[in-house]
């Protein structure tokens, strides 16, 4: 029996939990979007749901409650997003800027990240 899933939560049938589930991203990339913040890579799931994995390093961001910060911005993005993103396994890593960016910068970022993802993974599907 599956469990219902609030629509303002994120349960564990919406994260990239295990080595196999972040490495079948990588190795399956199938559309990604980058900016001077964050690099988003992504492949289609076969479900009717997105998933999404979290790599922000602590080379880039040395503090943890500087990755912390990142973490929570991303995944509550993610949760307002999510219907447009379903069907897709999204993995996100940080890049060297994203330290410095302000959260609104960053919610600006992820938002034109999603847009982008859908679009790509749309038309890398259609072909």
């Amino acid at each position: 029996m599956a469990k219902s899933v609030r629509p303002q939560g994120f349960p564990r049938q919406l994260r990239l939990l295990g080595q196999g589930d972040f490495q079948r991203v990588f190795n399956d990339t199938r559309c990604k979007s980058v900016d001077q913040c964050l690099l988003m890579l992504a492949t289609p799931n076969g479900r009717g749901y997105p998933r999404l994995g979290l790599a922000i390093s602590k080379r880039n961001i040395k503090t943890a409650v500087g990755r912390n910060r990142v973490k929570r911005l991303v995944r509550e993005s993610f949760r307002r997003h999510r219907q447009q993103l379903a069907g897709l396994d999204i993995v996100v890593l940080s890049r060297n800027a994203t330290h410095d960016s302000s959260n609104p910068s960053l919610l600006h970022s992820l938002n034109r990240h999603w847009r982008r993802l859908v679009k790509r993974c749309a038309n890398s599907s259609s072909s």
